[in-house]
C-alpha cells in the first residue's frame, strides 16, 4: 500500500509516530509524510526509512493566512501521490486534508483521522461545541476510519459522527522498555537539579501553556505545610515568565524549578516522588503513561483520557480548577506507600504499550 501521513507540525510525528511509520514501511509499504517542518525538522530516520517528505505551511492557528495557502500545497501531494491511504493527524491538518480529498475516496482513497483529543468534551466551553463540534460532524462524513485514543470519545463518535467505521486504540503507544529499567543515580541527578536528597519531588512534563495548568500546582505548593517539597517541570512555552511571576509572589520560588526541554526525561522520572498532571483537556497523555510505567504514583486532573489511565484511585484524581482538590490529592498520596501505588500504575499501563498499540494499528490497516 502507499499511505500518506499528514500532520500539522512535524513535532507531531517525530514525537509519536515513528514507531508507526517503522511498522507499515517493514510490512512492505510506502510511507510519505506532509506537514510543516521549518521549525522543527523531521527526524532524519525517515528518509532513511525511503519516505518521501513534503514542507505544507500549515499553521496551528484554525484562521491563518497559511492554512489558506496550505491548501493548494495539500491537494498537489494527494493528487499525484495516488494514495491507497491518507492517514491525518492534528484538527486543522486533518480538516483541510478530510475536506481536498472527498472526491478522491470515490475513487477508492481510503481516509482516515486519529482524533487525539477532540476540543468539544464533557464540561468543555460552550464556544468549542459550538465551532468544533460541527465542523467534526461535517468532515466525520468524510472520513472511513475515525480512530479514537479514549473512552469518553470513542462513545461520542459513535453516538453523534458519521464516519463509516469508527475506532478505538489505546493511544498512540508508549515503549515502556524505555522506562521504570535503567538504573539512575537518584541522589546525583536531584544534585544536577539543585534539589536537596530529602526533598519531597513533585514532577510535571508538559509544554507552558494555560491548558497544561502548572499554575494550580504552584498554588497548592504555596499552601501546603512543609518547605521541603519542591516541584520540577520539563518543558518550555508562553507561559513562562508569568509562572515565575506567581512563583515569586507566593513565595516559593526556591522551591518551582523551571528545566526548559529535556531530552533526559526517563532520568528525571525515576529521581521524582509523585507525577503531577494537572492539564485541562487531554486526549490520551503520553507523558502520563511514561510515567506510570516508571512506576510513579501519580496524582492527575479527573478529566477525559487521564481516567481512562489512573481508573481505579480516586484519591488520585482533583479537580483541574480547585487549589484546594489539589492540595488535597498531594497530601493523600504523600501519605500512601508509594512504592506500591507505581508498581500498581506500571501493570495498569502495560495495555497502553506501544508493541499492543502497533498490533491494533497493524489489524485496522489491514482491514
Amino acid at each position: 500500500m502507499k499511505i500518506l501521513f499528514v500532520a500539522t507540525l512535524s513535532i507531531t510525528i517525530n514525537s509519536f509516530f515513528k514507531p508507526h511509520i517503522e511498522m507499515l514501511v517493514h510490512g512492505g509499504n510506502q510511507v510519505d509524510i506532509a506537514c510543516n517542518y521549518e521549525e522543527v525538522p523531521l527526524d532524519g530516520r525517515y528518509e532513511e526509512l525511503g519516505c518521501k517528505i513534503y514542507q505544507v505551511g500549515l499553521s496551528r492557528a484554525p484562521l491563518s493566512k497559511e492554512n489558506y495557502k496550505a491548501v493548494s500545497q495539500l491537494k498537489s501531494i494527494v493528487k499525484s501521490g495516488r494514495y491507497d491511504i491518507i492517514h491525518c493527524h492534528t484538527p486543522n491538518a486533518s480538516v483541510l486534508t478530510r475536506m481536498i480529498c472527498r472526491k478522491l475516496r470515490k475513487n477508492g482513497t481510503r481516509v482516515f483521522y486519529t482524533a487525539h483529543g477532540f476540543h468539544f468534551y464533557k464540561g468543555a466551553p460552550k464556544k468549542n461545541w459550538l465551532l468544533f463540534y460541527p465542523i467534526e460532524k461535517l468532515c466525520a462524513r468524510f472520513t472511513d476510519k475515525l480512530i479514537t485514543i479514549n473512552n469518553e470519545d470513542y462513545q461520542l463518535a459513535k453516538k453523534k459522527l458519521k464516519a463509516k467505521e469508527v475506532c478505538y486504540v489505546p493511544g498512540v503507544g508508549v515503549d515502556l522498555s524505555r522506562f521504570g529499567t535503567a538504573s539512575v543515580d537518584k541522589k546525583a541527578k536531584r544534585q544536577q537539579l539543585g534539589i536537596p536528597e530529602d526533598a519531597r519531588l513533585l514532577f510535571s512534563v508538559g509544554e507552558l501553556n494555560d491548558n497544561k495548568n502548572h499554575k494550580l500546582v504552584i498554588e497548592a505548593l504555596a499552601r501546603l505545610e512543609g518547605t521541603d517539597i519542591h516541584y520540577v517541570v520539563a518543558g518550555k512555552g508562553y507561559k513562562h515568565d508569568s509562572l515565575c511571576e506567581l512563583a515569586v509572589r507566593l513565595g516559593v520560588s526556591d522551591r518551582v524549578h523551571f528545566l526548559g526541554y529535556r531530552n533526559d526525561v526517563a532520568e528525571l522520572y525515576s529521581a521524582a516522588d509523585i507525577f503531577c498532571f494537572p492539564s485541562i483537556r487531554e486526549g490520551l497523555s503520553v507523558a502520563l503513561m511514561e510515567a506510570m510505567a516508571s512506576k510513579l504514583p501519580v496524582i492527575c486532573s479527573n478529566i477525559r483520557g487521564n481516567v481512562d489511565l489512573i481508573n481505579d484511585s480516586p484519591s488520585c484524581l482533583f479537580d483541574p480548577y480547585s487549589v484546594e482538590s489539589c492540595m488535597s490529592a498531594i497530601e493523600k498520596v504523600m501519605t500512601a506507600d508509594l512504592a506500591a501505588l507505581g508498581e500498581k500504575n506500571r501493570e495498569r499501563v502495560s495495555q497502553f504499550s506501544i508493541q499492543n498499540v502497533l498490533k491494533i494499528m497493524k489489524d485496522i490497516y489491514s482491514e
